[in-house]
């Protein structure tokens, strides 16, 4: 298992003209900022973070936008970076993920926040 995360542009409609019948048709698109994929395995390390349900649950704690993670995934990777011997504790036994791997992707994460905050976040279980 796994969790994947995106942050997406403004949904726009699209106009476009079938070059089979000739006729016009509409679809619905979104730009994607960013998207990244981290095992489920550190779903603990997160939780000790304070920052799992950033991470995995932002529609249960009112997190739309990618502005409102800011604040809070800055706050648990300073966490993380602060004492690392505390989170390594929490490195699966079955060597799929690991406490590297959760700072990375939560500092690629933060910068992708901050570069396009007004995006929409999405979390995928």
């Amino acid at each position: 298992m796994s969790l994947d995360v995106t942050l997406y542009g403004e949904t726009k409609t699209v106009e476009c003209r079938c070059p089979h019948c000739d006729h016009k048709h509409s679809r619905e698109e979104r730009e994607e900022f960013f998207a990244a994929n981290i095992t489920h395995n550190l779903n603990e390390m997160a939780e000790a973070a304070g920052i799992y349900k950033h991470l995995w649950r932002p529609e249960e704690i009112g997190i739309t936008k990618a502005v409102q993670l800011i604040e809070p995934l800055s706050a648990g990777l300073d966490s993380l970076r602060s004492d690392p011997e505390r989170f390594k504790k929490f490195n699966p036994e079955n060597g799929w993920g690991n406490y590297g791997i959760l700072v990375e992707f939560v500092r690629n994460y933060l910068e992708a926040c901050k570069t396009w905050p007004d995006s929409e976040v999405h979390a995928s279980r």
